[in-house]
């Protein structure tokens, strides 16, 4: 499952930055991009998606994006980092988990796709600013 979850994600690779939305070639956000996986690997998303602002309930300290993926995944923080993980990221200390993104490649250098503000979709270094923010590691479910 791990290699098909890449295989989509970097399907998106190019997809332009757009708040809320998750269509292919389009238009998404992280979540969007997320979503866009999860309707290939498993049909139908899992819930309705509530509209939500980029500050993702920062103000309010809701771990909203936190709590989604520990219903609908399976966390993989104490599994070595591996392709087709998703990554929850804290933009900054103390903050709620807010991005998120799809391991690509686990090895020396490793990497991971994501949805980002002013770039879209990208596959980008997991370099040691962006693991320094790694909040929760979760992976898709055998189904």
């Amino acid at each position: 499952m791990n290699t098909q979850v890449v295989d989509i994600a970097r399907g998106w690779v190019g997809t332009p930055y757009l708040h809320q939305v998750s269509v292919q070639g389009v238009g998404c956000d992280c979540l969007g991009l997320l979503r866009g996986i999860w309707r290939v690997v498993y049909g139908c998303e899992p819930e309705a998606i509530p509209a939500y602002t980029q500050d993702w309930s920062e103000p309010q300290g809701a771990e909203r994006l936190m709590a989604a993926a520990d219903r609908h995944l399976r966390e993989a923080t104490s599994t070595p980092l591996a392709p087709g993980q998703v990554i929850l990221f804290r933009m900054r200390q103390g903050a709620v988990a807010k991005h998120l993104g799809v391991v690509s490649d686990a090895g020396e250098l490793p990497q991971f796709i994501h949805a980002y503000q002013g770039h879209g979709v990208v596959e980008s270094w997991l370099s040691a600013p962006w693991r320094k923010r790694i909040a929760a590691r979760f992976e898709f479910i055998e189904r």
